[in-house]
């Protein structure tokens, strides 16, 4: 593999590194008294702020509008990897097992597949040039299939599956945005920058979320946000896994191609189980760890078919 390729590799790991422990520093927050939608708010606000403070230090150009189609894709990006998303995401907690939504969460890269081979075969236009070069075949398919059985295995290790048709359809929403996120911004990203692309993702995020906002303003008051923890997780969430992380695996997309980037997904329960073993005391069990080495292997897998191409 170039360096130069390995390096890209090494930055969406540590990006899925980030977001696997999001969801130990977001518990944090809801057991602080702070709803899901609010956390969001907050987040993708102090983001959007520092990517202001970024733009104004490097004295780069920001322009604010691009025109009725192409803010019109933003407004979809913003929507897919941001308002609508975690609103799926965090909705399907309410109706079924934590343990269901991580694993069809976490399936969005096999949905990216499928929708980058439709898109490639149907579509025209600057949106498929900039899809990755993807063919239906044994290192896509088995590595999918091995990554997937390895989530089973750390998701769903020594829990009893229960099936809820309306938290687990929420479950599967969340993936689909995230696919759809996956189809589109590696060319946004192309055409107008990293840090413009995902600029105008935060925004268009936190604009589509307000509608939703008005029912939690309790997540606001003080005796929440004068709390010390609150705010270290905050500015974990908004600054470290929002703004950086987003940067990133924008610029990793775009590098790397948006199936291959994806693929890293299948590696948010293992981060996820890992730091939940650091911070919050719990074990890894020996199902749970064959688990995270199949993901690993799957990935690595199903990766193989990107270099065939090129």
């Amino acid at each position: 593999m170039p360096a130069n390729r390995l390096r890209y590799h090494l930055l969406t790991l540590a990006v899925v590194a980030v977001w696997g422990v999001t969801f130990v520093s977001t518990k944090v927050l809801i057991g602080a008294g702070m709803h899901p939608v609010a956390i969001f708010f907050v987040r993708f606000m102090l983001a959007y702020a520092g990517i202001w403070l970024y733009i104004a230090l490097s004295r780069q150009p920001a322009k604010l509008w691009y025109g009725g189609k192409e803010e019109l894709v933003f407004l979809l990006l913003g929507v897919s990897g941001g308002s609508l998303y975690f609103l799926t995401e965090n909705l399907a907690l309410a109706y079924t097992q934590a343990t269901n939504v991580a694993f069809l969460v976490c399936s969005a890269p096999l949905f990216t597949a499928i929708f980058t081979l439709i898109y490639r075969r149907f579509g025209k236009g600057r949106f498929v040039d900039g899809l990755e070069p993807v063919r239906l075949g044994w290192p896509l398919v088995g590595g999918t299939v091995l990554a997937l059985a390895g989530m089973a295995m750390v998701v769903f290790d020594g829990a009893r599956l229960q099936l809820s048709a309306r938290g687990d359809l929420l479950a599967i929403a969340a993936a689909l945005c995230w696919a759809v996120y996956s189809l589109f911004m590696s060319q946004m990203t192309r055409d107008h920058g990293t840090v413009t692309a995902t600029r105008k993702v935060f925004f268009y995020g936190l604009l589509t979320i307000l509608p939703f906002l008005g029912g939690y303003k309790d997540s606001f008051a003080p005796a929440i946000l004068g709390q010390t923890a609150v705010w270290f997780n905050l500015l974990f969430l908004g600054l470290v896994a929002s703004l950086l992380c987003f940067i990133l695996w924008n610029l990793a997309m775009d590098k790397l191609g948006n199936v291959t980037t994806t693929n890293y997904v299948y590696l948010n329960p293992v981060f996820t189980l890992l730091s939940a073993m650091a911070l919050l005391g719990e074990r890894m069990t020996l199902l749970a760890g064959i688990g995270c080495a199949a993901i690993l292997a799957g990935v690595i897998w199903a990766g193989q078919r990107s270099n065939s191409l090129k």
